[in-house]
């Protein structure tokens, strides 16, 4: 049964550490994605600058070029070599469609295989062609855009398409709507358009016509996250199941103390006893290792799909086994780990079983010590101090560290896995408080599970460490999601001082048409911050930032900013208030690029503080029409103050009719908070929470096996039981209370381990936001330690069930 649990422990350790590593081999080599809008074009031409590396920038920013798009003079030398078609990609939504649909010229239509199915090509500026699954020809439907909100009669349908929910304007109003040039599709020869193009443009035929697609955008945003995440899952999952194989393996090791020590009677020298382990755990680690690599082969695709239905990786992502280097070589890889860890796993255990005097062995095979040897006791210290001082460092130095999932999630390992090596040293005084208040109790049981537990604390800590490290994982990771969401909340509540707000409401976001109908209602002060993007020169290289587009009098009169210099009432249209992150002093001057191309020279009016990814560059109302070059030019939200002395009841009833069918919602400001919370935390809670799953589902099964492993190997303290006249019952309930015991032990080394972990959480959050609390998920941790228990219940009934079917003098003379 020792070798059996250990092949299992190994098999799914191995397993696990393939998988992760196939995922992220696979993301070097993906395949390519077929050309969507432009697959029947033969050249597409876009604004480019050869020198911008999207992956050296977030996600979404164009490069300064892209931003302005085709200029005039570009389109003049394309069309000079022959047909060309202008594309125009914006936000264009049909009231009740998705709020990912866009807006294209007809014309450019036919290039994506778009073919009319009903009706005809819109003729006028107020006709528009949809996919047929929005409307039908000749109904009226209203159309969202960031120019407003228009009503359109449908003169056509198309069938739609996979890659893209679209409408279709006519030539003039699409010029209107978006004056910025996407593309152009080239008709005439692909050499010529070259020539003309010039630099600073890319002319994009074939697989490379690809790039001109919205979904290349959208791909590289989820294999974002994927390549964010997987990383940080493998690395703590990898190093939980390692650590569990190799205690597995030597627990297995320490099984067979009794039969090393016979060896050991009767000749066996230390390296032959030395040399027989390792030979075992070799064999066994070739045999399950091998097993474990190609479990994970077929694994890997499972995480996959976990990924794609959490909304992280692409619903494309797949992992094809193969006889590729991306494949074989994380396949290698884990076995190699597997065989590493199953060696060195069992040497610990064999240096010390080789070292037994044979006078010593009987007695050394019948009882059982301490278990901390000083190797662990070293490693031990060593991870104690790391951890303690590794959260000592994020409460005090570097609280922004919890902001960072890679981070932070990995540091959270290093006190579970210090109070899992440390664990025989304390068993002995937890077992003596935990059974303290049964040391009354009438009968023998609690007695007997007391002297067991602290005769055989390698034993009891061995079994413990699956429990101590899924509870303490699990509690650490979910208590410090929640615990940074209620932090993040409470920052916002304390920014917005405004009364009342404007959400999307099935859109991406709130036209500025509708902001100023908003804004042009009697006693009401709006701020509607619209994002764009500004680009600093630093020599050759660019680097962009956030701006938001807003009205200073209303982002003071809405808006609580931390002013750490100068003053909002400074503000005026050629100056910005800018985080303190930025590193410039008020009454310097900010030489910045803008979307549309314009370059300009603001002065810092003032500073206030913000945390890394919340920096931006409030920028006068001048700058709103270059939003649309660079993002959608929507607001993501509007905070609406209400004079003092107005009507509360009808000014916000005459806000409510302004904004009723605009795709924007009317709200108070905690319940805009609370909405905009649970939109910025989501990611991090799916990365977190991910993670804890991957890492609870093998602990689970690390729990069960160990314990089933343990009770097998008692036949021995079964039969003894028996012998001295104790009933099947009996039997049962004092294996059931040990493992009780044990759960208890693992659960409350879980929770000071995770007390370390959120103490440095607190003292973080208490830098970063202020007096915030931390949120326990009780009902989460409970189900876990539950589940935890449970496991090692039945890990414990199961053996012992079946070796109670058999006479008591059987197993002694099976053990003797």
């Amino acid at each position: 049964m020792s070798f059996l649990g250990t092949v299992v422990a190994l098999v799914l350790g191995v397993a696990q550490v393939a998988a992760m590593g196939l995922l992220i081999m696979t993301m070097l080599d993906l395949p390519d994605r077929p050309v969507e809008r432009f697959a029947q074009a033969p050249a597409v031409v876009q604004a480019s600058d050869p020198d911008w590396n999207p992956a050296h920038h977030d996600l979404g920013i164009r490069s300064p070029a892209a931003a302005r798009g085709i200029t005039d003079e570009t389109r003049e030398k394309v069309a000079a070599t022959g047909e060309t078609v202008v594309d125009r990609a914006f936000y264009a939504q049909v009231e009740g469609g998705p709020d990912d649909m866009v807006g294209h010229p007809w014309p450019v239509a036919r290039f994506g295989g778009y073919r009319l199915t009903d009706g005809s090509e819109p003729a006028g500026d107020k006709e528009i062609v949809v996919p047929s699954d929005q409307a039908r020809t000749g109904e009226k439907v209203t159309v969202l855009t960031a120019s407003g909100v228009a009503s359109y009669t449908v003169s056509g349908t198309v069938a739609p398409v996979g890659w893209e929910s679209a409408v279709f304007f006519s030539d003039a109003e699409a010029a209107r709507l978006s004056p910025r040039i996407e593309s152009l599709v080239a008709l005439g020869p692909v050499d010529e358009v070259r020539a003309a193009a010039g630099d600073g443009v890319a002319v994009l035929t074939g697989q490379d016509r690809h790039k001109a697609d919205a979904s290349e955008a959208s791909d590289r945003e989820t294999l974002d996250n994927t390549i964010t995440l997987v990383p940080v899952m493998a690395s703590v999952a990898g190093t939980t199941a390692i650590f569990v194989v190799a205690s597995t393996f030597a627990f297995a090791v320490i099984q067979r103390r009794r039969e090393v020590a016979l060896l050991r009677t009767v000749g066996a020298t230390p390296r032959q006893v030395r040399a027989m382990v390792r030979n075992e755990a070799l064999l066994v680690g070739v045999l399950a290792s091998a097993i474990g690599s190609v479990l994970g082969l077929f694994g890997a695709q499972l995480l996959a799909d976990m990924l794609i239905a959490m909304d992280i990786s692409p619903e494309w992502f797949t992992v094809e086994p193969s006889l590729h280097w991306t494949v074989l070589a994380p396949l290698a890889a884990a076995f190699l780990v597997g065989l590493l860890v199953s060696v060195g796993g069992a040497a610990a255990a064999a240096r010390r079983a080789g070292g037994i005097r044979p006078v010593e062995a009987l007695r050394e095979a019948s009882v059982d010590d301490s278990g901390m040897t000083r190797g662990r006791a070293l490693l031990g210290a060593a991870a104690l101090l790391g951890g303690v001082g590794w959260t000592g460092w994020i409460a005090v130095a570097s609280p922004t560290s919890v902001l960072s999932p890679t981070v932070y999630v990995v540091s959270l390992m290093v006190p579970v896995l210090a109070a899992a090596v440390l664990a025989p040293l304390v068993v002995g005084p937890l077992v003596k408080l935990l059974m303290l208040p049964f040391r009354n109790l009438s009968g023998p049981t609690a007695m007997l599970v007391r002297e067991s537990a602290l005769t055989s604390r390698r034993r009891t800590a061995a079994t413990a460490a699956p429990v101590l490290l899924t509870v303490g994982l699990a509690f650490s990771l979910l208590a410090a999601t929640d615990s940074l969401g209620a932090a993040r909340d409470n920052g916002l509540q304390n920014r917005v001082s405004s009364q009342y707000a404007l959400a999307p409401d099935g859109t991406p976001g709130i036209s500025p048409q509708v902001i100023e109908r908003v804004a042009a209602i009697d006693g009401v002060q709006v701020a509607a911050p619209v994002l764009t993007t500004i680009y600093t020169k630093d020599e050759d290289r660019y680097d962009e930032n956030d701006g938001l587009v807003v009205d200073p009098a209303a982002l003071k009169a809405t808006m609580d900013l931390d002013v750490i210099d100068g003053s909002l009432d400074d503000l005026d249209d050629n100056s910005t208030a800018v985080a303190d992150l930025w590193g410039m002093d008020v009454g310097s001057t900010l030489a910045v690029e803008m979307a549309d191309g314009q370059s300009v020279e603001l002065r810092i009016a003032a500073t206030y503080k913000a945390l890394r990814g919340e920096d931006v560059a409030y920028l006068p109302q001048r700058f709103a029409p270059t939003a649309a070059y660079a993002r959608d030019g929507l607001a993501r939200r509007a905070y609406i103050t209400l004079e003092e002395g107005a009507d509360h009841t009808a000014v916000t009833a005459e806000i409510r009719e302004a904004v009723a069918g605009s795709g924007a919602a009317f709200m108070t400001r905690d319940e805009l908070v609370a909405s905009e919370s649970a939109y910025a935390r989501h990611l991090t809670e799916v990365r977190q929470r991910s993670t804890a799953v991957i890492i609870m589902v093998f602990c689970f099964i690390a729990i069960l096996n160990t314990l089933l492993m343990a009770t097998a190997d008692r036949r021995r303290d079964l039969a003894v039981l028996r012998t001295a006249g104790a009933t099947p019952r009996q039997v049962l309930r004092f294996f059931v209370a040990e493992s009780l015991l044990v759960s208890a032990l693992g659960v409350v080394l879980a929770l000071a381990a995770t007390a370390v972990n959120l103490t440095g959480l607190w003292g973080a959050l208490l830098q970063l936001f202020g007096a915030t609390p931390i949120v326990v998920p009780y009902a989460a941790v409970i189900g876990v330690a539950a589940v935890s228990t449970l496991l090692a219940v039945v890990g414990t009934v199961l053996p012992v069930g079946a070796a109670l079917k058999a006479r008591a003098i059987q197993f002694i003379g099976a053990r003797e």
